[in-house]
């Protein structure tokens, strides 16, 4: 092969080499652009928004409400309630408590704004139920405090559109 020939095939190799790489890289760029943004509703971890309670003729509930999804929950029946991070007491009367935490979880969105709007700190007149604490929100959990003047028989479950965790305190029926 003469050299002139071999510039133009050594030029044409290049060339297409050239082509495929852009090609390539273009439709990376383009849905680069064309990505939608996310929007603020959707959350990799879900929102503790609001914790309310009710007496029923033969339990008393307690309502965890979210914006997401219901993440893991344990409820563990404790000697004391205490607040995550410092250890101090939580002021709530009662001779058991259960503490209800949830992971992963936060009651702030991603630049700290506060989302939760429950009760932080609440005494209740309920049959079981005497009270109510926000003890947590702390590097991915979040934790309530509930307080009883009797040892709590319990049951939980989670419940969908909206989300919630629900927690219900059997006591005898009072109506």
């Amino acid at each position: 092969m003469n050299r002139p020939r071999r510039r133009q095939a050594t030029a044409l190799g290049l060339g297409t080499l050239l082509a495929a790489t852009l090609a390539f890289a273009a439709p990376a760029s383009a849905a680069a652009t064309t990505a939608k943004p996310a929007t603020p509703t959707t959350t990799a971890t879900p929102l503790v928004v609001n914790a309310r309670w009710g007496g029923h003729c033969t339990y008393d509930r307690v309502v965890v409400d979210l914006q997401g999804y219901v993440p893991e929950v344990t409820v563990t029946p404790v000697p004391k309630l205490v607040y995550d991070g410092s250890g101090k007491p939580v002021p709530l009367a009662g001779r058991y408590f259960l503490e209800i935490r949830l992971h992963p979880a936060a009651g702030h969105d991603e630049a700290g704004n506060n989302v939760y709007a429950g009760p932080k700190l609440v005494k209740i007149y309920l049959p079981k139920l005497k009270g109510l604490a926000l003890t947590g929100d702390y590097e991915g959990y979040v934790t309530l405090g509930a307080a009883f003047d009797t040892k709590p028989a319990y049951t939980s479950f989670k419940l969908h559109a909206p989300e919630r965790f629900v927690l219900d305190v059997a006591h005898p029926n009072v109506c």
